[in-house]
Formats: structure tokens, sequence, C-alpha cells
């Protein structure tokens, strides 16, 4: 399993058995491996075309961090509009030599259509080939490996993989920071910036071997109710496996071991990080703990507290963008509610499962009386 090659017959061997499918998974092993290959002659032309390659480091990444569905998608988007640096569009993890794109730009319109994108854009969450995405993705497009090919196909597989994702049982972390590294170099190249915004919610399992690497990144963490991200996170990837294969269509003693394995990866997410916490092998003095129901209900003290933080200037333009913000944020109701039993979870199940969490990083939320007074 640790190389290129064997994960992708086991990911052949999963959309063969599970879902009936033959020929495709051949073609777009083909063309991952072409793909590849072109990404990898190209990026070596990067340093003859773009010379201030050599010069630019990507050393004081901003990182948000945490399980899917925790508001890291909003808040990335908006930190990278309003200057805090720039964030990865999907375009560049997919083709991330500068040559490359320069080449493929002209054709991108072309390229959206085949982008595996269309698949996952949905009105939970909108993206797109041009859109600022999390940097897991550049990973999965690279190794074929992380997360997303848990998360999308090798949970399928007869034999659990998870422990293959947990670092204390493999640790791929030195192959995966040097690329991703390579690639925000890139990025701060082709944005023109001195900063990156990365979302990477598998760094919950390795964030100290990632704080090690980078030793002047900052840790923006985001922490919402597992109530609400489990079902919620359950329902955008089956989403993207239903349009693609026909997820329902499944037996039913497939689908729930699919469902009961991805429900231990979500928490598995949340017992490394705050095992890690607690522990002490996290610096707490790089991390910033970001509450999505604060996010909600008091942008502005949060944006206050996160600039100083990060050591970004609050200007009054900055400031006015923040209040309209926090304004339509506090008056944000989401349509989307979710069935636990639907996933074969119930309630009391995730509140026991989750119960450090709760403790450790959602006490009950303490808001100022002007704050409280507006919602």
């Amino acid at each position: 399993m640790d190389n290129i090659f064997s994960r992708m017959a086991r990911v052949y061997r999963v959309l063969r058995r599970t879902f009936g499918v033959r020929v495709a998974p051949l073609f777009v092993a083909i063309v991952f491996c072409l793909l590849r290959t072109m990404v990898a002659l190209a990026m070596a032309l990067d340093h003859v075309f773009f010379p201030r390659l050599r010069k630019v480091r990507a050393n004081r990444p901003i990182v948000l961090v945490g399980n899917p569905r925790t508001g890291t998608t909003f808040l990335q988007r908006f930190l990278a509009d309003e200057g805090f640096g720039s964030g990865m569009e999907l375009f560049l993890m997919l083709y991330p030599s500068l040559t490359l794109q320069k080449m493929l730009k002209p054709f991108l319109p072309l390229l959206e259509k085949l982008s595996p994108a269309k698949y996952h854009s949905t009105e939970a969450h909108q993206t797109s080939l041009t859109s600022v995405e999390t940097d897991d993705v550049a990973v999965l497009f690279r190794y074929l490996d992380g997360f997303f090919l848990y998360g999308f196909f090798l949970s399928f597989d007869e034999e659990d993989r998870l422990p293959w994702f947990d670092p204390r049982v493999r640790d791929t972390s030195k192959r995966d920071l040097a690329w991703l590294d390579a690639l925000w170099r890139r990025s701060l190249v082709v944005h023109n910036a001195d900063r990156n915004i990365a979302k990477l919610f598998s760094l919950a399992v390795r964030l100290p071997q990632f704080m090690e690497r980078f030793p002047e990144a900052q840790i923006l963490y985001m922490a919402r109710d597992p109530l609400s991200i489990i079902p919620s996170a359950m329902s955008l990837v089956i989403g993207v496996l239903d349009r693609g294969f026909g997820f329902w269509s499944l037996p039913e003693e497939v689908r729930k071991r699919w469902l009961d394995r991805m429900y231990k990866a979500w928490v598995l997410l949340l017992q490394k990080f705050h095992e890690d916490w607690m522990s002490g092998a996290i610096d707490k003095r790089r991390v910033f703990i970001v509450r999505y129901d604060r996010m909600m209900m008091d942008f502005e003290g949060l944006m206050d507290e996160m600039c100083l933080f990060l050591g970004h200037e609050m200007t009054p333009a900055l400031r006015a963008t923040i209040h309209k913000r926090g304004e339509k944020q506090r008056s944000y109701e989401s349509e989307h509610r979710y069935d636990l039993e639907k996933f074969g979870l119930t309630e009391a199940q995730i509140r026991r499962d989750c119960a450090f969490f709760y403790e450790t990083f959602l006490p009950p939320l303490s808001l100022p009386q002007s704050v409280a007074e507006r919602t």
C-alpha cells in the first residue's frame, strides 16, 4: 500500500467490486500517470522561466485546521479576499507547474467541464477550478493518498484502511509537507503575495509534525458542535458518491459499513488533535481557536482577536467589511437539516464519543452584553 501503483490497484478493486465500474478507472489511471509525468517535467522548467521562485519562501503560512463543515471554506476565502494572504485555487493544485498553468489558462472553460469539481459543487459547498480550496486535494492529486482517498474510495474496501491514515501507524508528513511547500511557493509567485492561507483538515492528526516543519506557521483551529459537523460531512461526501456512483443504491450492508467507518474517521480527527493539545505536543501560543458559534454571533470580536494573533492591521475598511459580514452572519439560518438515523447515528452516541471535545473546546459560550443584545 506504500506506493502509488498499489493504491491505484486498490481503488480499481473498490470501483469494480463495489460499484461495478471497470473500464473508466483504467482510463483515469492512464490520464493520472500522464498528468503526473507532465507536471514533474513542467515544474523543472519553472525555475528557468520564473527565476523569482528560487528566492520565495513559504515559511509563514496561516493554516486553517478542523473537521470538514466547521466553517473553514468561508474563513479561508474571507481572509484571502481581504488581503491576509493568498489561497490556492483548485486549478493550481491540479496543474501545479507555473509553466503549465500559463499554457493551460486559455483552456480553463473546457477544463472546467472535465473537472472532478463538478461532482463536488453543491449548495452546501460551491467549488470550481478557480475556487480557493482545501490543500488536502493537492496531496490526493499528487500521490493518490490521504483522507480524501479514504473517504471516497478506500473506506469501501473489504479491510478497513483507516489505520493507514493515522500517523501513529503510517506517517507521510515529510513527503506531503515537502510537496505542499513546493506548491505554496508557486502560489506566492502567481499571486504576487507574501503569505499563504491554507486549509488542511488532515493536519488535525499530525499538527506537531507540521509545526516542526513550519516553525513560523500560525494555526486557526476551527471548533464546531460534532452534532452539526458529523452529519453535515456525511451528507457532503455521500452527495458526491451518489452523483458519481449511486451510493444509495448500494446494498444496505455496504452502506452501513461505510457509514460506520466514516463516523470513526471524523471522530479520529477530533481525538488526535485533542490528544496532542492536552499532552503539550502542540505549541498553544501558535494556535487560535475559532469557535463556529462565536464566528456566527460575534464575528467582529472574533476578528479583532484574530488580527491581533496574526499580526494583521485592522484598517477602517477592513473593520467596515467585518461589521457588514457580522450582521449577515447573525441573521443567517441554515436550511440544511440532517436526520441522524439516516446515517446510523444517535445524538447520545455522538455526545458520548465526543465528550472530550465538548469539554475542552466547546464549553458554554459567553458573549459580551452588546453582542448578546444584538442576537
